[in-house]
């Protein structure tokens, strides 16, 4: 079992909470618009093999929330702050759903900087067919429980929602709204940006996804240069909570590539 260790980074003015763990090749990997929890079986199978950064999004999760943060493309920019303080090199990108839309707009800023990148269920495109289940419609908790095909993977994850977690899901879709409202999470720049990404990726879907259709993935698959799409059975938009070994046996072997 990997051992991780939690910090607060300091960097443009705000602390940003870190959760690292494991060592070998660097693998970034970027949460959910609603958080994540500090530790998930998914994250330990990773840390056995590569050395594993889990920071919580400005305005989210232990993070602080800077007033001056208006897209994620400034968290991406960020991220390329956070990785070079840490000295960390040649980095691979997970990008969990919203989190897939800030580690495209990494790759599309810094082209052959990155060593892979993987987008799971993510944000960031306008689907060509469906649309971006709106948040605002629904209350945070059956938000949340949108992102499950299985009810019984999202009671194995949060239990008895606990009155903290309902608060770090309202304060998550208060920063959502600040800076990914409108257009409502997706880019018109970044679809234009994709073809100059060098970085072999990844693009898997939940087959069952009721947050961001597949179609979407099926663009980024085409948009970027070295992409295939993979689809995860029985998963929902949380592949990582709902399905980890799945998602495991994809990704692992895809990042220990040379």
């Amino acid at each position: 079992m990997a051992v991780w260790s939690e910090e607060s980074v300091e960097l443009a003015g705000l602390k940003l909470h870190l959760l690292r763990g494991g060592r070998g090749r660097p693998v970034l990997v970027l949460h959910h618009d609603i958080g994540s929890p500090d530790r998930l079986p998914f994250y330990d199978a990773l840390a056995e093999k590569f050395d594993v950064l889990v920071p919580h999004h400005p305005g989210y999760g232990k993070s602080d929330r800077p007033q001056w943060l208006r897209h994620p493309r400034d968290i991406a920019a960020l991220y390329q702050w956070l990785l070079a303080d840490k000295g960390v090199e040649r980095a691979a990108l997970l990008g969990l759903g919203f989190g897939g839309w800030i580690a495209a707009e990494m790759a599309a800023l810094a082209p052959r900087d990155f060593h892979r990148l993987v987008l799971v269920g993510a944000m960031g495109l306008k689907p060509p067919e469906g649309e971006i289940f709106d948040q605002a419609i629904v209350s945070y908790i059956d938000y949340a429980r949108a992102g499950f095909h299985d009810p019984a993977a999202f009671a194995r994850i949060y239990g008895d929602v606990s009155t903290d977690q309902l608060v770090e899901w309202d304060l998550a879709r208060e920063m959502s709204f600040r800076i990914a409202w409108k257009p409502y999470m997706y880019s018109q720049s970044l679809p234009h940006l994709l073809g100059g990404v060098r970085t072999p990726a990844l693009v898997v879907w939940g087959d069952e996804d009721r947050v961001v259709p597949v179609s979407a993935g099926e663009l980024y698959a085409r948009s970027l240069r070295q992409a295939r799409l993979e689809i995860v059975r029985a998963a929902g938009h949380c592949v990582e909570m709902e399905q980890p070994e799945a998602l495991a046996r994809l990704v692992i072997p895809f990042l220990d590539q040379n």
